[in-house]
């Protein structure tokens, strides 16, 4: 309904990226430079600035850019209004997530959702947590998910879900028979750890720093860039993880891994992270009010056993 020529120029103008802005759009980007060369024809100047491999836009551009931000919130704003009375829920969202979120979490959950809204489309995109977060503060995704603190204050934060970390072990390891594990005692032995950018990697990390340990010290045999992969290493006996509990079921119920308890204990937050927008979507509003009721509702099968 809107120009299309407007609406590249805006995502250009947003990610300051012509190939970005392709990526988004899902268009060439030929396509995203000839979209914009026609709105430039149109108003008789240049609206970008490309320089030295940089991308800025000219003071005609600002202006553009100034009301075609009030146009597109306008115009969501109308839709939505307009669904709101026929009761339509539809639309596209797309949503990043990091590794463990992405593996464990979310399959379930919008499986569900989909059920309830077969009309929203979903789109996932799945990256470690510096990447997603990324994504969401270059307008690249709706919504991210993720498993660690976000340090970001220009964007909203709303904490779904709280995961329990645990050290992970072979079940023949020497600490397998431990009934908990201190910060101290990790650094003893060969330790297999995320990749750099892994909210996993980065909340550890804060834990050791919170017991006056520097990270370095931990005696890291291995990075690897999955739960699955340090799993395997972890069960061929290459070391000892710290992972989210909730990856380690089929294995802890197998018997190819055992968890010890950290002392104190640790735990992170799941987080939904957007935009701070004046507007935000119906499909937006409408996973972020199932996600919270299925967070409070669902329990996993650990939770249940310790509640009878």
């Amino acid at each position: 309904m809107a120009d299309r020529r407007l609406q590249v120029f805006h995502t250009v103008a947003k990610l300051l990226s012509f190939t970005k802005a392709a990526e988004v759009l899902h268009m060439t980007q030929p396509a995203v430079t000839f979209q914009v060369r026609q709105l430039e024809e149109h108003f008789n100047t240049r609206l970008f600035d490309r320089t030295h491999n940089r991308v800025t836009l000219t003071r005609a551009g600002e202006t553009v850019y100034f009301y075609s931000r009030r146009i597109f919130e306008q115009y969501e704003e109308m839709e939505n209004s307009v669904r709101e009375i026929t009761g339509e829920v539809s639309g596209v969202l797309t949503i990043g997530a990091s590794t463990t979120v992405a593996e464990y979490m979310l399959p379930a959950l919008l499986g569900k959702f989909k059920m309830v809204y077969p009309d929203i489309r979903l789109s996932l995109k799945v990256s470690n947590t510096e990447n997603v977060v990324a994504m969401v503060e270059d307008n690249v995704i709706d919504l991210a998910v993720v498993e660690a603190p976000v340090s970001n204050k220009h964007l909203l934060v709303d904490v779904c879900d709280v995961d329990a970390l645990v050290v992970v072990a072979h079940p023949e390891h020497e600490v397998a028979g431990l009934k908990s594990i201190t910060a101290e005692q990790l650094v003893a032995h060969p330790y297999i750890c995320r990749e750099e950018g892994s909210g996993t990697r980065d909340v550890i990390k804060d834990y050791m720093k919170q017991h006056n340990i520097d990270s370095e010290c931990l005696n890291v045999c291995m990075e690897l860039g999955s739960p699955e992969s340090i799993k395997g290493a972890v069960e061929a006996g290459m070391g000892i993880a710290i992972l989210s509990k909730v990856t380690i079921a089929k294995e802890l119920a197998l018997g190819t891994l055992v968890a010890i308890p950290l002392d104190p204990p640790l735990e992170r937050p799941f987080s939904f992270v957007r935009q701070r927008q004046k507007f935000r979507q119906s499909a937006t509003e409408k996973l972020l009010d199932f996600a919270h009721e299925y967070c409070e509702n669902y329990k996993r099968p650990d939770e249940e056993k310790s509640g009878e």
